[in-house]
């Protein structure tokens, strides 16, 4: 026997060229693979079905379970539910707040999962380090626990995007970025995306993640990291994966001064004020972990992440889907158990119901 393309069949009863010519051109296969990092077509940017309407102020503010989240778009937001103000030039969770602990986990006037750089690894990122920030956005709300951050093709990338906010009903934080680059203007052939969540004042501002070092092998152990200081191993790969070319000079130092590290486990998590704050990945989306002791000031350390789309192609959608899990800490056990059931999620394969999951709303 034979396989073609996901369908078998026998030695005697293959198809002519012309059968196969018009098998494809009616769309029931494909002889071109998608794309790793396709977008899962979830938000109102690749979705034509999602309904949406936009938001008359600058933040939005979404309850679910024990947790409070506040999501904002780039522009400045006073009073109001916020307990302090937010600056403009900051994007995403505005303020991330527990039954357990009223206070913000993020360091206002900044935010969490802030859509912080676009970049091609090349000097053309010194034009506006900070793009998505200093670009405009449109706030969406979908429904009373779904809004969504579109932005349109950026002045200089020319890449357009929308990010869906969708807080669970155990109060997790479902993240799912989409975006579409409009012009061929990555030289390096890839897209390198930064997000940056600024915590304010933890007493331990170290991040925890199972890993091993380079030279190693193995399923790893927990590995507790502070970099020494900012843009000094600040990056953490997953396995099998290496860094895109990028030049002498690069600006942005967090994300190419890689660790030697590699994680094991596509999650990790940090500790303030009595509070976990775990971020959680798919494997398949080959998310690059990242840190700063000092990224919102000297007391206030970033937790954030890196994701890079090789052999992009103009006009064709790229995606991924994590989670952040904000519960009372109690022992590294206690954090692994509250994540187990997202992580499973996020992973499991499209055959057993992770895409339709994802298109639930």
């Amino acid at each position: 026997m034979v396989w073609y393309d996901g369908l078998r069949w026998s030695r005697r009863h293959l198809m002519s060229s012309a059968m196969v010519a018009a098998i494809v051109a009616s769309g029931l296969v494909s002889l071109q693979a998608e794309h790793p990092h396709a977008a899962p077509r979830v938000t109102s940017l690749t979705n034509p079905k999602v309904r949406f309407r936009s938001a008359e102020a600058h933040h939005v503010v979404l309850t679910n379970g024990e947790v409070t989240a506040v999501i904002v778009d780039n522009a400045a937001v006073t009073g109001g539910p916020l307990k302090a103000d937010h600056r403009a030039g900051y994007n995403g969770v505005a303020q991330l707040t527990h039954r357990r602990r009223p206070d913000n986990i993020f360091r206002a006037p900044y935010a969490g999962i802030n859509y912080e750089h676009i970049h091609d690894g090349t000097l053309a990122v010194s034009r506006e380090k900070f793009e998505p920030r200093v670009s405009p956005m449109e706030l969406r709300i979908v429904d009373r626990s779904t809004v969504e951050l579109y932005q349109p093709p950026t002045k200089n990338w020319k890449l357009e995007s929308c990010g869906r906010y969708r807080l669970l009903e155990d109060g997790a934080i479902e993240y799912t970025f989409e975006c579409i680059p409009r012009a061929r203007t990555f030289r390096h052939g890839f897209i390198g995306l930064f997000w940056a969540s600024y915590i304010d004042r933890p007493e331990d501002k170290a991040i925890h993640f199972r890993g091993r070092r380079l030279e190693t092998v193995g399923a790893g152990e927990w590995i507790k990291w502070l970099p020494p200081s900012h843009g000094v191993a600040s990056t953490h790969r997953p396995e099998g994966s290496r860094l895109p070319k990028v030049v002498s000079g690069f600006p942005l130092t967090l994300v190419n001064h890689p660790s030697r590290f590699v994680y094991t486990s596509p999650w990790y998590y940090g500790v303030s004020h009595g509070m976990a704050l775990a971020q959680v990945f798919r494997d398949r989306d080959r998310i690059w972990m990242a840190q700063s002791p000092t990224g919102g000031g000297a007391t206030n350390p970033a937790w954030d992440f890196q994701w890079f789309v090789p052999d992009y192609q103009v006009n064709q959608a790229y995606g991924f889907v994590m989670r952040v899990v904000y519960v009372p800490y109690k022992s590294r056990e206690q954090v692994t158990r509250a994540v187990r059931p997202h992580l499973e999620s996020l992973n499991r394969s499209p055959e057993r119901g992770d895409r339709r999951e994802s298109r639930s709303r």
